[in-house]
């Protein structure tokens, strides 16, 4: 039994077994642990709290609706026993452990790396496990506690996600040096459109943007290439001389190297999105994870 096992209560812990394998007797070999010992556990849970936590069915045991409000309170529960041994094995040091993101690929081309790198410059024991998801799905990862931190856009703020760090994401202009519309301060829409345009899919939250600027106006988009790959957009703007959009954070390795730069654009709505670093609420982080944590918010603020 693991050292996080023996921090939690026996009954509870036996409950978030059978919820993870769905049925009593793969719990019991994962456990190591008799079915009929399970069963009283869970039976005197659902005593104490008057209610079903399960549903049995021949497939397997199915949570109730209240079997899945206790789920959630017992994988809390099991993250922060975690969270606890992994603490004190480290000794309250930054000599070991590891950091786990989950970012949207915007940020996992430089910007994360980036400070990855930097961070075990000073501390080489730390490991990192990089996670690159849609944006909708990296709060998932983080509530779902697979991962520790959250990088990503958003539009609206996500329950049981405490933002550690906000700060605005304006859309902006991408384009190649020398293009036509480089000379102007800022561009619109319209004049975007004119020219080959490589834009994310509309379930990002830069293109959602996008699309409910373009509605207003009556505006049609006729992109040449969609794609949720941030870098293959970015290197067909360098390829073709087209255009896209970004965040400037997105692109900032890329404008100082002189290979692209960037032009705010005019139409109203550009701002509605910002940049959210992310843990789970309530969660204590291990000393290594909260370092990175300041680590990545320096850097996403310019510090």
């Amino acid at each position: 039994m693991s050292a996080s096992s023996q921090l939690q209560d026996t009954a509870l812990r036996y409950f978030h077994e059978v919820v993870q394998c769905g049925s009593v007797s793969l719990a019991s070999q994962r456990l190591h642990v008799a079915m009929s010992a399970i069963s009283r556990q869970i039976a005197s849970l659902e005593a104490q709290l008057g209610t079903p936590l399960f549903e049995r069915h021949a497939r397997g045991m199915v949570p109730t609706a209240a079997g899945n409000i206790l789920a959630q309170h017992a994988r809390r529960i099991s993250l922060e026993a975690e969270q606890a041994v992994e603490a004190i094995h480290a000794l309250q040091s930054l000599r070991s452990g590891a950091v786990r993101i989950a970012t949207s690929d915007a940020f996992a081309n430089e910007l994360v790396p980036r400070v990855c790198t930097e961070f075990q410059q000073h501390y080489p024991g730390v490991r990192f496990e990089v996670l690159v998801r849609a944006t909708p799905q990296v709060s998932r990862e983080v509530l779902m506690g697979d991962a520790e931190i959250g990088l990503c856009f958003s539009l609206a703020p996500a329950k049981d996600i405490r933002v550690v760090h906000r700060q605005s994401a304006p859309v902006v202009a991408v384009l190649p040096p020398g293009h036509p519309l480089a000379r102007k301060r800022k561009i619109s829409l319209a004049e975007l459109t004119r020219y080959p345009l490589a834009l994310p899919p509309a379930e990002t939250a830069v293109r959602q943007v996008i699309d409910m600027a373009c509605a207003r106006q009556e505006l049609a988009l006729d992109p040449v290439l969609v794609s949720n790959h941030a870098k293959t957009l970015l290197k067909y703007v360098q390829y073709s001389g087209g255009v896209s959009v970004s965040s400037e954070v997105s692109v900032r390795h890329l404008v100082e190297r002189g290979e692209l730069i960037v032009k705010p654009l005019s139409d109203a709505g550009m701002d509605l999105r910002d940049i959210e670093v992310q843990t789970l609420a309530d969660r204590t982080l291990q000393p290594a994870t909260e370092a990175f944590l300041q680590l990545l918010v320096a850097n996403l603020s310019g510090d």
